[in-house]
C-alpha cells in the first residue's frame, strides 16, 4: 500500500498550495528548479499558512534572490551559470504569480518571470527560436525547439498549455525529451494561456481549432518540418483543447490529451461547489477561470463553459489518440477519461492510466512528469 508523503502534499491543510508546489517540483528533472530552494520556501510558508499574501511574497522573494545571482553571473560572463539561475527564477516568479488576482501586481510579477525565462532559455538552449504564429489579425507567442538529432524534415509536435501552465514550462518538460527522440516541438501559448492572455488580452474559446489550424500551418510551412507527421498535444485543460482541434483540423496525424476532459463545464460545476465551501481544497483560485475566459465572474464563466464539451465532437477524431490519466487525479474523475476514450472515433486509441506503483498517478503525472513524457514520446515515436 502507498501512503501520501509530503512530496505530493506539502501542505496537508491547503491543497491549493500543495498542488501549485507540486507543479513547481515537477520541473526538477530539467534543471528548471532546485528542490532545496523549494523546500526553503515551503518551510517559510508553513509558518505563514493563514496569510494568503505569503504565497506570492515567499516565492517572489526566492525568485528575486536567484535572479540577482543570475544577473551577477551574466555580468561576469558566466553565461551557463546565469542561464541556470534565470530558469529557476522564472519558474519561481511564475509560481508566485499564480495566486495573485488579475491586475498590475500580477502583470509585474509575470513580466519578471518572462524576462528570466527568456534570459535562461536563450543561454541554456540557444537553438530555440522565439516565434510568432499568425492568429486572427495578431499572433500567438511560441518557442520552436528543433531536434538536434533530426535528419531532414522531421516529425513535429504542436503543444498547447492548460489552465495554469505556460509555454516556458512545456518547452522544457516536453520539448527536451521530444528533441532527444528526433521530434521538433512548437510550444505555444494559445488563447487564454500564458503570454497570450497576460500581455495580449486573448481569452480562451471553445472552438480551439481557431488556434490549432494556424499552429499547424506555421510548422507545416517550415522546411525543417515534415507536414505529413505533425501531432497536436495539450496539457491538463488542454485535454479539452487538443481533441477539439484534432476533430476539426484533420491534417494533424496524432493526438495526445495529456489530461482527460470531455464535458469541461460539468467538471467545473463540481469544482465551483467545492471552492465555495473551502477554496483551500481547490487547485485553482476563484478568479482564475473568469480571467482565462475573459468574463467578469464565475457565473458568467460557467455560462461560457457550456460550449466546452466534446459531445458530438470526439467522434469526429480520426487520427491515433493517446489519453493520459493518473489514478489519483484530484482535478477530474476517472469517468471523464473513460467517457473521452469511449467517444473518440479513432480506431487507434489508447487510454493510459498511471498508477501510484509505477509513478505519475497525480493529475497529468505532475508527481513524476518524467514518467509521463517518456510514455508519450515513445507512443508518438511508434506512430510518427
Amino acid at each position: 500500500m502507498f501512503y501520501p508523503g509530503n512530496w505530493i502534499h506539502s501542505f496537508a491543510e491547503h491543497y491549493q498550495w500543495s498542488n501549485a508546489t507540486l507543479v513547481t517540483k515537477g520541473m526538477a528533472p530539467w534543471g528548471a528548479v532546485a528542490l532545496g530552494e523549494i523546500d526553503l520556501v515551503v518551510q517559510r510558508l508553513h509558518a505563514r499558512i493563514n496569510e494568503p499574501q505569503a504565497w506570492w511574497e515567499e516565492w517572489t522573494a526566492m525568485a528575486a534572490k536567484v535572479e540577482r545571482t543570475a544577473d551577477a553571473a551574466a555580468a561576469e560572463g558566466r553565461q551557463a551559470t546565469a542561464g541556470n539561475n534565470y530558469l529557476r527564477a522564472g519558474n519561481y516568479y511564475y509560481t508566485g504569480e499564480r495566486m495573485v488576482p488579475p491586475g498590475e501586481q500580477k502583470l509585474d510579477i509575470y513580466r519578471k518571470s518572462l524576462r528570466c525565462f527568456h534570459e535562461g532559455i536563450g543561454r541554456r538552449f540557444p537553438h530555440v527560436e522565439f516565434v510568432e504564429v499568425p492568429y486572427e489579425g495578431t499572433s500567438l507567442p511560441a518557442y520552436f525547439m528543433p531536434s538536434p538529432v533530426a535528419k531532414g524534415p522531421a516529425p513535429t509536435i504542436v503543444l498547447f498549455d492548460g489552465l495554469d501552465n505556460c509555454k516556458e514550462m512545456s518547452v522544457l518538460f516536453a520539448g527536451i525529451e521530444l528533441a532527444f527522440r528526433g521530434f521538433h516541438t512548437l510550444a505555444i501559448d494559445g488563447p487564454g494561456q500564458g503570454e497570450a492572455l497576460r500581455l495580449r488580452n486573448l481569452p480562451s474559446r471553445y472552438d480551439y481549432e481557431a488556434a490549432g489550424t494556424p499552429a499547424y500551418e506555421y510548422v507545416a510551412g517550415r522546411k525543417d518540418v515534415d507536414p505529413r507527421r505533425i501531432a497536436i498535444m495539450a496539457y491538463s485543460a488542454g485535454g479539452y483543447y487538443a481533441p477539439r482541434v484534432a476533430a476539426f483540423e484533420k491534417r494533424y496525424r496524432a493526438l495526445v490529451a495529456w489530461g482527460a476532459h470531455y464535458d469541461y463545464h460539468a467538471v467545473w460545476q463540481k469544482r465551483w461547489e467545492a471552492m465555495q465551501a473551502d477554496e483551500r481544497k481547490s487547485a485553482t483560485s476563484h478568479f482564475q477561470l473568469p480571467w482565462v475566459l475573459g468574463v467578469p465572474d464565475m457565473e458568467a464563466a460557467m455560462e461560457k463553459l457550456q460550449k466546452f464539451t466534446l459531445a458530438g465532437v470526439a467522434n469526429r477524431i480520426e487520427c491515433p489518440v493517446l489519453i493520459c490519466y493518473g489514478e489519483d487525479d484530484k482535478l477530474a474523475p476517472p469517468e471523464v477519461a473513460d467517457q473521452l476514450y469511449s467517444n473518440v472515433g479513432s480506431r487507434d486509441k489508447t487510454l493510459k492510466v498511471f498508477t501510484a506503483e509505477e509513478g505519475g498517478a497525480e493529475h497529468c503525472q505532475v508527481d513524476n512528469r518524467q514518467v509521463g513524457i517518456d510514455y508519450i514520446a515513445d507512443w508518438l515515436a511508434a506512430r510518427l
